[in-house]
């Protein structure tokens, strides 16, 4: 079968994936509302195209923290990549270098830090964390990640504790026998998700900016008033995300979060956004709105399901060449043509 379109993917991983490790990837919170409005959002915002210019040489690279990409569109990080493909992470950081463009790597890796920074040396790379009560283990797992040649340092923030993903309850979810959290092994009973600290605060961000020189990226931001207190504390950029919907149910889209969150910041900080992105198309209307970039976590996994490194390049390849198109016949020659002019919010 011919993938054409990221939901090609979709329907290769629902099929071939064990159940409970599908069920896993597609969870969103309780009745999985923000999960679909996320993509659903993206419907209600239109195109005002502009005609008759230049579109005959497209330049879609972009810089995120001072780091040109190929195109703007990361990797999210998302946990448990071996149950997607053997490989895991390994694979992940491989398809990224190979498309130039940037990955987070998750806490909950089933690969270690040093085997995802040898599998792909030079990619642009960042990684997540998540705070855990044992401080002395997050900030061994900070100083690693720098060690190692991470360039951005992302915590995430809408985490104090898990939210209810049902499908995940009702089977039991666990990690097989085989995989481990591989960066947690030492400090932590594995897949212990209890153990993340309920009690982290914006003081915190001053802790981490003593504990490296890395820039640090927060995720998790969805409403003006944190923005502003996301710069306030000195960070250097901000992901407009829901968890993909795995968190708090009922919340904003992300795309909707984004432009309050964008015009809170005004440039002091880059914006990102991730949750919901499926087409080209979504890319542009992203940076439309004011993102620098997106992040894709779904997808990436669905690609690796599919075909490994070489699966995940063809979702990121498709991605491109959709924005590429999508970009054109919007007006667009290069990415800094991109503009609130472009979109509209639908009336219906």
């Amino acid at each position: 079968m011919a993938m054409v379109c990221l939901s090609d993917f979709e329907a290769y991983a629902k099929k071939y994936l064990p159940k409970i490790a599908w069920d896993y990837f597609a969870a969103g919170a309780d009745d999985c509302t923000t999960r679909d409005e996320n993509i659903l959002a993206y419907k209600r915002i239109r195109f005002r195209p502009r005609m008759l210019r230049d579109v005959s040489v497209m330049d879609m690279r972009t810089k995120i923290l001072g780091t040109e990409i190929s195109f703007p569109v990361g990797i999210a990080p998302t946990g448990f990549h071996q149950l997607a493909w053997p490989d895991g992470e390994k694979s992940t950081a491989r398809a990224a270098r190979a498309m130039n463009t940037c990955y987070i790597a998750s806490t909950y890796s089933t690969c270690t830090l040093e085997e995802i920074s040898a599998a792909a040396p030079g990619g642009l790379r960042w990684f997540q964390l998540y705070i855990h009560r044992n401080r002395a283990a997050s900030q061994q797992l900070v100083q690693r990640a720098e060690a190692l040649g991470f360039q951005g340092l992302v915590l995430t923030v809408d985490v104090p504790y898990t939210g209810k993903r049902r499908d995940d309850v009702r089977n039991g979810f666990r990690l097989p026998s085989h995989m481990k959290v591989k960066n947690l092994e030492r400090a932590f009973e594995v897949c212990k998700m209890s153990l993340l600290d309920p009690s982290v605060t914006w003081n915190d961000i001053y802790w981490l900016r003593s504990l490296t020189r890395l820039p640090i990226i927060i995720k998790g931001i969805l409403t003006r008033e944190d923005a502003e207190l996301a710069v306030r504390h000195g960070v250097q950029g901000i992901i407009v995300s829901n968890h993909g919907g795995r968190q708090l149910d009922e919340g904003p889209a992300t795309i909707d979060a984004l432009v309050e969150v964008v015009e809170a910041v005004r440039g002091r900080v880059e914006v990102y956004v991730d949750g919901g992105i499926r087409k080209g198309s979504d890319v542009l209307k992203a940076l439309a709105l004011g993102a620098k970039c997106v992040f894709i976590g779904r997808p990436a996994l669905w690609g690796l399901a599919y075909k490994g490194e070489e699966g995940l390049q063809e979702v990121l390849r498709i991605l491109q060449d959709e924005f590429r198109l999508s970009m054109a016949l919007a007006g667009c020659a290069s990415v800094s043509e991109i503009g609130q002019h472009l979109v509209q919010f639908s009336k219906l």
